[in-house]
C-alpha cells in the first residue's frame, strides 16, 4: 500500500507498506535510489515481517523541494515513517549513504531494536571530508555527469559478476537526475563525522558487506559496541540487486539472530 508521512520540514515522504508480523523492517535505499530497490526482499520476507520500503526526500516519489540537505533531515525522513507506521519493534536497514542516516535515525526512534547496514560504513575511521568529496567526486559530476556515471563510477560500484541489467538499471536511474541535484543529495554524507553518532548507538548493528572492499571490524567496534558483519562474495555495491537469492539468505540469518 502506497502511503506518505510528513518529515520535520513538511516534505511528504513516500513509503510502501506490506507483509505481516510483529517486527517491521524499514528498508532505506542509497544515493539516487528508491523504494523499488528492495522489491526482492519484500517478496521474500513479507510472510514473516511487516515490510516498509521508503523513499528519502529527493528520491523516488518523495518531495524534492528541500531547501537545505542535511543528515539530520534525512534521519527525520526515516523517523517520520517510523512514527506513522506505529510498530512496537523496528529494524532499520540502510544501504550505502543511508547507513549513516539509519544510525542517526535510530537515536530518534525508540522502537528501533537493531540496525542492518548494507555495503556501507566499512571503516568508521576512514573519513572523507567535504573538500575531498569536491575534489574527487563532485568536480567530475559537474563537468560531465553522464561520463562520470558511465565511465568513472562503475569501477567503484560494480564488479565483473554484476549482471549487465542491474548495471544498466542503476546507471539509467542515476541519469534521471541533474548533476547539481545529485550533488545536493549526496553532500550531507560529507558534512558530518558520524563517529560521534555511532558511539551513541546502543542497539545491535549488523552489516552485510560485499567482498569488493575490506571491512575493518576492529575500528567499527571502537564506536559501535555491538557490531558484526557478514561478507557476501562476488557482488559490487548493490548485493540486494546483484545476487538477491544469496543476499536474502544472509539477511534471513541475520534477522533470526537479532529477533
Amino acid at each position: 500500500m502506497e502511503k506518505y508521512a510528513q518529515s520535520s520540514d513538511g516534505l511528504k515522504i513516500h513509503y510502501k507498506e506490506s507483509g505481516q508480523g510483529n517486527v517491521t523492517l524499514i528498508f532505506v535505499h542509497g544515493w539516487l535510489g528508491n523504494a523499488e530497490w528492495w522489491n526482492n526482499q519484500q517478496e521474500y520476507f513479507k510472510d514473516r515481517y511487516r515490510i516498509v520500503q521508503m523513499d528519502l526526500a529527493g528520491h523516488g516519489k518523495s518531495d524534492s523541494s528541500r531547501k537545505e540537505w542535511t543528515s539530520g533531515l534525512y534521519a527525520d525522513d526515516i523517523k517520520a515513517v517510523a512514527e506513522q507506521i506505529n510498530s512496537p519493534e523496528i529494524i532499520l536497514i540502510g544501504h550505502s549513504m543511508s547507513g549513516a542516516y539509519v544510525l542517526e535515525a535510530a537515536l530518534k526512534v525508540p522502537q528501533a531494536k537493531a540496525i542492518i547496514l548494507v555495503d556501507t560504513i566499512k571503516d568508521l575511521n576512514e573519513t572523507f571530508t567535504e573538500e575531498q568529496a569536491e575534489q574527487f567526486l563532485f568536480v567530475n559530476y559537474r563537468n560531465d555527469f553522464k561520463n562520470a556515471v558511465e565511465n568513472i563510477l562503475p569501477q567503484y560500484l560494480f564488479v565483473e559478476k554484476t549482471p549487465p541489467d542491474v548495471k544498466q538499471k542503476i546507471q539509467n536511474e542515476f541519469l534521471e537526475n541533474a548533476s547539481e541535484k545529485a550533488i545536493d543529495l549526496l553532500m550531507p554524507l560529507y558534512k558530518k563525522d558520524f563517529r560521534d553518532t555511532a558511539s551513541q548507538v546502543k542497539i545491535p548493528v549488523r552489516a552485510i558487506n560485499s567482498d569488493n572492499s575490506p571491512t575493518n571490524i576492529e575500528n567499527n567496534r571502537d564506536y559501535l559496541k555491538n557490531y558484526n558483519y557478514t561478507k557476501i562474495e562476488g557482488t559490487g555495491h548493490y548485493p540486494m540487486l546483484e545476487n538477491p537469492a544469496e543476499f536474502n539468505r544472509i539477511l534471513d540469518d541475520v534477522l533470526k539472530e537479532l529477533t
